[in-house]
C-alpha cells in the first residue's frame, strides 16, 4: 500500500515537472514560489494588520496572521518530526542548504492559512478566490521546481486550511 502511494506521489509530481523546463516558465515559477516566502508575506501581513488596528489585537489581519504564523510552526516542527527529503534537483538552494526537509511545505501550509483566514476580514469573494488561487499557484509551483513532493505540498494546504478555520472562530472582537 506504501508502494502505491508514493507511486501515485511521484506520478502527479513528475506531471508537473515539465513545466520548470522553459526560461520564461522557470522564472515565473521562481516569482511564484518566492511569494509565498515567510519572508514576503509576514511583513505583508503585519502591515496589513498595522493599518487595520495599528497593532491591536483583533480583526482579519490578526487573524490571518495568527494562522500563517501558527501554520509555519507547525509545518517547520512537523519536517522535523517526519524528515522527508526534498526530491533532488538544482532550484532553490537556498530551501535546500537552509531546510532539507520536505514534509509538510511550509509555503503551502502558510499561504493556505492567509486564504482562508482572510475570510475572517470580510475581503470578499473575489480576493478570498485570488488568494486559493495564489496559494493553489505557490504549491503547484513549488512541486514544478522539484523542492516539493506532489504530497507535501497536499498536507500543506491542508494543515493551512485548518489553521485559517480555526482563525475564523478566534474570540478577539472585530477591528
Amino acid at each position: 500500500m506504501r508502494r502505491f502511494f508514493l507511486g501515485l506521489d511521484e506520478a502527479l509530481s513528475v506531471r508537473l515537472r515539465p513545466l520548470a523546463e522553459r526560461r520564461a516558465g522557470r522564472a515565473a515559477l521562481a516569482a511564484l514560489a518566492h511569494s509565498g516566502d515567510s519572508l514576503v508575506d509576514f511583513p505583508a501581513l503585519a502591515a496589513w494588520w498595522y493599518l487595520e488596528t495599528g497593532f491591536v489585537p483583533g480583526g482579519g489581519a490578526f487573524r490571518t496572521l495568527a494562522a500563517a504564523l501558527a501554520a509555519t510552526l507547525v509545518a517547520t516542527g512537523a519536517k522535523y518530526l517526519f524528515r522527508r527529503k526534498r526530491p533532488e534537483g538544482d532550484w532553490g538552494g537556498i530551501y535546500r542548504r537552509t531546510d532539507p526537509h520536505s514534509f509538510p511545505s511550509g509555503h503551502a501550509a502558510r499561504t493556505m492559512a492567509i486564504a482562508v483566514a482572510a475570510l475572517s476580514a470580510g475581503v470578499g469573494p473575489v480576493a478570498v478566490a485570488a488568494l486559493l488561487a495564489w496559494s493553489l499557484a505557490v504549491g503547484a509551483s513549488r512541486v514544478a521546481l522539484g523542492v516539493h513532493h506532489a504530497s507535501d505540498v497536499l498536507a500543506g494546504w491542508a494543515l493551512g486550511g485548518l489553521f485559517g478555520a480555526v482563525a475564523l472562530g478566534l474570540p478577539f472582537p472585530p477591528a
